[in-house]
């Protein structure tokens, strides 16, 4: 496993209780994300429904990084669940509360439950650029071939 690196998080009200977001093994990239719904009123995703389920954290990712929300394999697998703008960007200037777009693919409808596993969310370095424009650009091997055009499946 790579350092460590302190993040600040604030949970809200609603998160009180809940596993902080961490690493399921030292390997592991994501860190689990889990619902804040109410333990009383667990949230139901109908076949082809999406919605906004809250996680209850605020976090202060550090500059220069940007947290991506990313689907979990087993409630793709399982159920035909995942993160509808796969993967979400958090920016490391926001300050609100993390929430995912989780959609229902499945045939049957979705029980989302409190501390219930819903995404993973992945810390990643960027690296801003400025665009320039130019008459042209330097040529390749590959050239303007996209879309399948390398042959391999």
């Amino acid at each position: 496993m790579t350092d460590l690196v302190s993040v600040p998080l604030h949970v809200l009200p609603h998160g009180e209780g809940l596993d902080l977001p961490a690493h399921a093994t030292s390997a592991s990239a994501g860190l689990d994300l889990r619902a804040a719904v109410p333990e009383e009123a667990p949230m139901t995703l109908q076949p082809g429904q999406f919605a906004l389920v809250p996680t209850g954290l605020q976090i202060a990712l550090p500059e220069g990084t940007e947290g991506q929300v990313r689907p979990r394999s087993g409630l793709a697998a399982r159920h035909g669940v995942t993160v509808l703008n796969s993967p979400g960007t958090i920016d490391s200037d926001y300050r609100g509360e993390c929430k995912v777009i989780l959609i229902n693919h499945g045939p049957e409808p979705f029980l989302v439950t409190r501390g219930e596993r819903i995404a993973q969310l992945v810390v990643a370095r960027y690296m801003s650029v400025r665009f320039e424009p130019v008459e042209s650009l330097e040529e390749t091997t590959r050239g303007a071939g996209g879309f399948g055009h390398t042959g391999r499946a």
